[in-house]
């Protein structure tokens, strides 16, 4: 066994320090403007049809048509995974911190563009943010691979999870901040431009100034990716990149040096360990497949199958909330009233189980490893989907919401302290460092796939069967309580497909990926 090189085991036994927790900020701040870009157009989408496809003579209040509705809430995944893709590759071929930067100006440019909009028109206003929705998602999809490989290649061998898992909680964060932005712009809006309900008087229930609404809430979203420009521009490159792709390790010395502020050597025969062509394995090669085949294989399916029911969940919450009268009749509101209503809503189920759910994981991931927490993550989700979907005509009665809302909230939980978090972490831990942002693409835009599945199909699905039900312009589906349990079958593939995921805990990164198996 060849060892494993000097500066690469410096960061392995390194001590907690500063420099851990500013990478968790630093590389947290995307993810947090990740989620807030992502979910924060399910906020407004009823605004927006209110506003662009109003109909006087119609007794429900406009409503985003069911194609523009698909462009406007999966546009951005879309993007998304050609983004994971794309800038995968690139982190790997330019160095983490190069692409990084390039990722980070997408996002701020697009999240303000997505706000602004050629002419007042439906047309020009739902081109121009699909377009800009698209670039947004983009730029966010290369926040994923680079987040969690700058993380895993900075952390130390012990709290190493626990680290790249802060980052991934920061989307909870996220999430609760677009919640909060929509509060507080609606209750400034509604003080300040009192306006009927849709029943009372159609024409005026949803006043002009409500234009400038998801404007605002869909632009702030440029603001902490902006803040957090400087201090990314300002770290040095991993050592891992620098030592085992660039092959400069007298350099990558040099960066670690400073960033643990101790003296490191420079070993004599470190050359040698990086240039060995047995590890210079290519991603479509032999000795990748046998190497690293199934543990790909099990990272791609078991992200695909979570975000195919995640995303269902997370962008149907509002029709949730509706049926089980959280969110009161469309009929009953004026267009502000409902963006405060439904942001009420998303905001009480982040704040007591999906932003929970990633903190739990922070603490528990090198506790009891990634492998325990995805499996019982995909166990109780299956059990708390079936327990919704099969008595669901006794959740809807209008005792036995709260009940409802504790087991949807649940689902949630053992999503976050569970495969939302884990899968996040492992591609980025079990991959050689040439391939590592690039597996971890791959995994992601996988997951993406499912979710555009999972957000295009259950839109569809959750039609109600009898077609006087169905939302206008849409198709009868199989309705809630079948595409729940449908859900409730993924959750449980899912946590087969598990078996296939090694467990990282406590080992080196260079051990996972087999990067120290030269001499044997």
């Amino acid at each position: 066994m060849a060892e494993q090189l000097g500066v690469l085991k410096a960061l392995d036994v390194a001590k907690t320090q500063l420099y851990h927790f500013t990478a968790i900020v630093i590389a947290g701040m995307g993810f947090f403007t990740d989620a807030y870009d992502l979910f924060c157009v399910s906020l407004v989408t009823k605004l927006l049809g209110r506003l662009y496809y109003f109909n006087p003579l119609s007794e429900k209040p406009g409503s985003l048509p069911p194609h523009v509705a698909a462009a406007v809430n999966g546009v951005a995944l879309c993007g998304t995974l050609a983004g994971q893709l794309f800038f995968g590759w690139l982190g790997d071929k330019l160095g983490r911190k190069k692409v990084y930067g390039i990722t980070l100006i997408m996002m701020i440019v697009c999240s303000v563009a997505s706000g602004l909009s050629f002419g007042n028109k439906a047309k020009g206003v739902m081109t121009t943010l699909c377009f800009f929705r698209f670039w947004l998602g983009f730029g966010i999809g290369g926040d994923y691979p680079l987040s969690a490989t700058i993380m895993s290649e900075y952390a130390n061998k012990k709290t190493r999870g626990a680290f790249i898992a802060a980052v991934f909680a920061m989307q909870g964060v996220g999430i609760l901040a677009g919640g909060f932005v929509a509060l507080a712009v609606s209750s400034i809006f509604d003080k300040k431009f009192p306006a009927p309900t849709y029943a009372v008087n159609r024409a005026l229930s949803t006043p002009p100034q409500a234009d400038y609404i998801w404007r605002i809430i869909v632009m702030f979203g440029a603001l902490p990716a902006a803040l957090t420009y400087y201090w990314r521009m300002k770290m040095p490159e991993t050592a891992r990149y620098t030592a085992l792709v660039a092959k400069n390790i007298k350099q990558a010395t040099q960066d670690m040096s400073k960033v643990l502020q101790v003296e490191l050597q420079m070993e004599e025969r470190a050359e040698d360990i990086v240039q060995d062509p047995r590890l210079n394995y290519g991603l479509f090669s032999k000795e990748f497949a046998k190497r690293h085949g199934l543990p790909l294989l099990g990272c791609t399916s078991t992200w695909f199958l979570l975000d195919i029911a995640f995303y269902s969940q997370n962008l149907f919450q509002k029709d949730i909330f509706s049926a089980i009268g959280w969110i009161p009749k469309a009929a009953t509101m004026n267009g502000i009233h409902e963006v405060f209503m439904i942001a009420r809503a998303q905001t009480l189920i982040a704040l007591c189980s999906t932003v929970p759910g990633y903190w739990f994981t922070v603490a528990f991931i090198d506790i009891m490893g990634r492998f325990a927490i995805q499996l019982m993550g995909f166990f109780m989700m299956t059990v708390f989907m079936f327990a919704i979907a099969f008595p669901y005509d006794h959740w809807i009665k209008p005792d036995n919401r709260i009940g409802f809302v504790v087991m949807y909230s649940l689902t949630f939980f053992f999503a976050n302290f569970g495969p939302n978090a884990t899968t996040f972490i492992v591609p980025a831990e079990i991959f050689p460092a040439r391939l590592r942002s690039t597996c971890h693409g791959i995994s992601a835009a996988t997951g993406k796939a499912g979710a555009i599945v999972g957000a295009f199909g259950f839109l569809y699905a959750a039609q109600p069967q009898d077609k006087t039900k169905t939302d206008a312009g849409y198709p009868p589906g199989i309705g809630v309580k079948n595409s729940l349990i449908m859900l409730g079958v993924i959750n449980f593939v899912g946590m087969l497909f598990t078996f296939l995921v090694p467990e990282p805990k406590g080992k080196s990164l260079e051990e996972l990926s087999g990067e120290t198996e030269v001499e044997k």
